[in-house]
């Protein structure tokens, strides 16, 4: 494969990684809800979101690994750097939050927030981006 359509599909693998997780946490949700599938669908199904975060995770780290260029890698170190405590604020704030008022579980719960890691990640990416431009 010619470098240059390499480093540009390690770029864009975890952006298709997230989006993956994303799409396997909106089906998984809606078929763990259907009581009429059985049981060992519904687990499979409430357990490979987990596995495609891991996936995702897998291929952030290869793609930051596999970056030759110091700046694209530190891009990349500044996009996780931000999207990490942003996780850890929205967990910190829906915690202090549940203790003062009763949160919709179906709108704002925990089991929400991994999901807006890939979002977060891609926010910070869109900024560090902008930095450097």
């Amino acid at each position: 494969m010619n470098p240059a359509v390499a480093r540009r599909w390690t770029r864009r693998l975890p952006l298709i990684a997230g989006l993956a997780l994303i799409g396997s946490f909106i089906a998984g949700r809606a078929i763990v809800e259907i009581a009429s599938i059985p049981l060992p669908l519904r687990i499979l199904a409430a357990v490979l979101p987990g596995a495609i975060f891991i996936i995702w995770i897998t291929v952030c780290v290869r793609a930051a690994r596999n970056v030759a260029d110091e700046l694209e890698r530190r891009v990349q170190l500044e996009a996780l750097a931000f999207a990490f405590p942003c996780a850890f604020a929205l967990l910190m704030a829906l915690g202090l939050l549940e203790r003062v008022i009763k949160l919709p579980p179906e709108d704002l719960s925990y089991r929400h927030v991994w999901a807006m890691l890939p979002l977060f990640y891609l926010a910070g990416l869109t900024i560090a981006r902008k930095r450097y431009a």
